[in-house]
Formats: structure tokens, sequence, C-alpha cells
């Protein structure tokens, strides 16, 4: 699967890649791996037993699997990657997905629905509260995610991507981003939500990763994950 074929994209979205490169700097990239990986490293000595606390609730309330769910994404420039989860879905929930394709409540090609019946006791609260996605900090550690950065989406939603929307996916996914953080995200426009990440990927800063990194709590607490 290609990233972008470049001979072939419109002029619109040639425009847009040539603004978006102009931002990709080595030197950028480096000092943001050294930022996220001290930050990690913290959020983890900080988190450790509420992790575990997680993992072992999760084995107690569904036994038939264990606490952490890979799942493959697609990362920096098209790249596949398994990104890790509290798996908050009864085993092999993946199977019986597209029998719950006509009930998606998102538009686009992004699924997620309010009531999903995959989803275990535990996990409603777990993906209310975002509390899921902690699991990614070990994605961070290894490079394949980053803090900050637009959220990594499935193969089959990136079969979807025009070459427009596949502008989103030339830099290293995050754990969190402007959309993680909007207020009702999920009602969000698929179209909107590439524009945020594009405009992200244009002006982002350390400082603006810190702004987000700050307000990403107050979005968990909010409530509003599914």
């Amino acid at each position: 699967m290609p990233y972008i074929d470049h001979e072939k994209v419109d002029q619109a979205t040639r425009e847009r890649l040539d603004s978006l490169l102009e931002q990709s700097h080595a030197v950028y990239w480096k000092r943001k791996r050294v930022f996220d990986l001290a930050l990690t490293i913290l959020f983890l000595l900080i988190l450790w037993p509420f992790l575990l606390l997680i993992a072992i609730i999760i084995c107690i309330d569904d036994p038939s699997a264990g606490p952490i769910y890979k799942q493959k994404r697609i990362g920096r420039h098209g790249k596949p990657f398994y990104m890790y989860k509290f798996r908050t879905m009864y085993a092999d929930a993946d199977k019986i997905r597209h029998t719950l394709e006509k009930d998606n409540e998102m538009d686009g090609p992004v699924f997620k629905m309010k009531n999903d019946p995959r989803i275990t006791r535990f996990g409603k609260i777990l993906r209310k509260l975002s509390l899921d996605e902690f699991a990614q900090l070990f994605n961070v550690l290894e490079g394949t995610m980053s803090l900050v950065g637009p959220r990594p989406p499935l193969p089959n939603e990136v079969e979807q991507y025009t070459d427009y929307h596949r502008l989103r996916l030339i830099v290293t996914p995050g754990i969190t981003c402007d959309w993680q953080i909007a207020h009702n995200r999920n009602d969000i426009p698929f179209d909107t939500w590439v524009e945020m990440d594009l405009k992200y990927i244009e002006t982002r800063s350390f400082l603006n990763d810190l702004k987000i990194i700050f307000k990403t709590p107050f979005a968990m607490l909010s409530g509003t994950g599914r």
C-alpha cells in the first residue's frame, strides 16, 4: 500500500504536501524523540501501580484473554505497526465488527458506536475515561508512536483514504492530539478531523505539544470517550 503517489496527486494536495514537508526537519525529529522518551519514562515511573491495577481488574472482569490488546494500525508514511491498548472488548471481538457497520456513528472511514455490544463491563469505564490508551506509552518507548500526533488509523480505514487524507500520515502518530482533547470529538466530521491534524503538523512545536498533553487529563475526565 503506497503512502502517496507524488506523481499523481492533484495540485491542492501537492501544495499541502510541500507545506507539510517543509516542517519535517531531522533535528526537530531527534529532539521530539528525546522529549517523548523523557516524559514517557517519567509517566511510567509515576503511573506503574495504577497501570498494574488496571491490568489486574481487566483479567478479573473477563479472564478469557490477557489485559493487553494488540491491533494493527498504520503509522508514519503508511508503515503498519501494532498498537497496544488495555483490552476493553471480549476475545475475538474484531471478528464480528462487520456485523455492526450499519450502526457506525461516525462519518468517513472511522468506526465508533456508543453502545458497542463487544465491550466488557470494565471496558466501558476504561473507554469512557480513555484509560485504555495508557498502554500506548509502550508504543512511544518503541518509537512507533509519539506522545502527541494524529491518531493512527486502521488499515481498512486507510484503504478508503484519498491522497489528501493520507497527508495526516506524514508524521509519527500520537497518543493524544487536538482531536482527542476536543469537546464532543466523536461528533466532529472526518474531514474536519483531518484538517485539525494537518494544522497541527504545519504549526507543531514543543510548546504546543505540552499544551495538548496538559489538556489531555481534563478531556479524559470529561468522560466523552467511546
